[in-house]
């Protein structure tokens, strides 16, 4: 295969099997965090999880984060929940820990996810396990439909700054938080792609820049990658 030499920035780590890959193709992956999350246990945190815990509740998850914050924090317990969560790699964390018959739903992102929920007329009230900066979009749906939403912080995020001199030929954001931290001290050469990881990531990339945006095929982080070597490599053979 000819060189081309293609340089990718990947705002958050990833398995060094993807960097792999993509030398393969003669794409030099770099990964560079724009963002941090930590787990909050407090015991304000802790004692709502254990009240949720010893109810049969209908329980929402949009992150791998909020999973792993709750489940640490239940130690092993496993409450009558009915689960209905948005992505795979989520979906592969809650079966882990709850078993599959636990999950009652599955969607590739908030307006599905609400959907999903309203089809079960009979729940009037949803506990949503989320992070210090989810959108909104989710819950104003539900309650918009008479579906109260309990919502509980379990994991913030931080903004991680960097200046980054190097020019890419395309970055990969997998939040709208990682987006504005990038953009808070950087630009992109016009010419530059940008893969994003769905559309909430992609209209909050709109607002600092005028590049060619290309939406994750799946919500997942592998599969947002594996898609943006396969851009370059379909385009130079």
């Amino acid at each position: 295969m000819q060189e081309h030499n293609i340089h990718i920035l990947c705002t958050r780590p990833v398995d060094k099997a993807l960097i792999e890959q993509a030398f393969l193709q003669n794409i030099q992956l770099d990964t560079i965090s724009f963002i941090e999350t930590e787990p909050i246990q407090t015991i304000e945190v802790q004692q709502e999880i254990e009240l949720a815990s010893v109810q049969m509740a209908d329980i929402v998850f949009t992150s791998m984060n909020a999973v792993e914050a709750v489940t640490d924090m239940l130690d092993g317990v496993i409450p009558d929940w009915r689960i209905y969560c948005i992505g795979h790699k989520t979906k592969e964390l809650i079966d882990a820990y709850f078993g599959s018959e636990a999950i009652a739903g599955i969607a590739d992102n908030a307006a599905e996810l609400a959907e999903e929920i309203l089809l079960d007329e009979s729940i009037d009230e949803i506990i949503f396990f989320c992070g210090n900066k989810k959108r909104e979009e989710l819950s104003q749906k539900l309650q918009e439909n008479n579906i109260a939403v309990n919502e509980i912080i379990v994991y913030k995020t931080y903004s991680i700054t960097h200046s980054i001199d190097k020019k890419y030929d395309a970055v990969i954001f997998f939040s709208p938080s990682a987006a504005e931290s990038f953009f808070t001290n950087n630009s992109l050469p016009e010419t530059a792609i940008i893969f994003a990881i769905g559309n909430t990531t992609q209209k909050t990339i709109q607002q600092f820049c005028k590049n060619k945006i290309i939406v994750s095929k799946y919500p997942e982080k592998q599969a947002l990658v594996e898609q943006a070597i396969d851009y370059f490599t379909q385009l130079f053979n």
